[in-house]
């Protein structure tokens, strides 16, 4: 059992519980504007690494995970994309060190897919990334529709996986007030989501954009203010009982 790796991080601390393991993995169908990964996108590139050889760049850190109550999260790109492989990385690490697993998804993915792979019976978590409930707006922000995203998070939270929601905040185009009640309905018929976790758009990947030839269509966007972070806090924190961290 193969992968393809875009590459990874030792020591992760904002994609889930404790320090982490962030592998990053090859291949995306989602073409979002704001992506600070685009060099993920392509799915023949990364190094092709085998379950063994991954586990080996983990393991001369395992104590720090699991002293800090961290683990080992997959990440990208899409993992889901990967995810016979990702099932069997999974399976392996429970099974050698019982490390505890998330998964950093898009949720651009079929459950059957994830139901014949067994994925979701591997890990333990899904910080789930919901960009827009508007499915045209989701179009025009990611080249493609939300609606199997969405039927994606009601399968897992069918299926009793925890779940973290994640939300990019970006001015003018993801923070609107009418966007964020309909953000709040959906998650309110979520009953596994432990929390929310809203990211400030950043302009760090832009350069890679460049590298690669590709026009930034949001080069005239700034980061948001705390101010206008605060605001969708509070409007999300007002409708929700789980907590909305910033």
């Amino acid at each position: 059992m193969k992968g393809r790796i875009h590459s990874f991080e030792t020591f992760g601390t904002v994609d889930g519980p404790g320090i982490r393991f962030v592998l990053f993995m090859q291949g995306c169908a989602l073409r979002c504007k704001f992506c600070h990964n685009p060099d993920t996108w392509d799915t023949a590139t990364g190094k092709v690494m085998t379950v063994d050889e991954v586990i080996a760049e983990i393991e001369p850190y395992i104590p720090y995970y699991k002293a800090s109550g961290g683990g080992v999260t997959f990440s990208g790109g899409e993992p889901s994309l990967q995810a016979p492989f990702l099932a069997a990385l999974a399976r392996e690490l429970k099974r050698r060190h019982k490390l505890h697993i998330a998964m950093d998804s898009s949720g651009f993915c079929e459950p059957s897919h994830l139901q014949s792979t067994s994925l979701l019976d591997a890990i333990d978590l899904i910080l789930l990334d919901l960009k827009m409930i508007d499915e045209q707006k989701h179009i025009a922000l990611t080249t493609q529709s939300n609606e199997r995203i969405l039927r994606l998070a009601r399968y897992a939270t069918d299926y009793g996986m925890k779940l973290w929601i994640r939300h990019v905040v970006i001015p003018e185009l993801t923070n609107a007030c009418a966007d964020m009640e309909k953000l709040a309905a959906v998650i309110n018929t979520l009953p596994t989501v432990e929390r929310v976790e809203l990211l400030p758009y950043h302009e760090m990947g832009k350069f890679k954009w460049t590298q690669l030839g590709l026009p930034y269509e949001l080069d005239h966007i700034k980061p948001p203010s705390k101010e206008q972070l605060s605001a969708v806090q509070q409007q999300l924190q007002a409708r929700l009982a789980v907590p909305v961290l910033i």
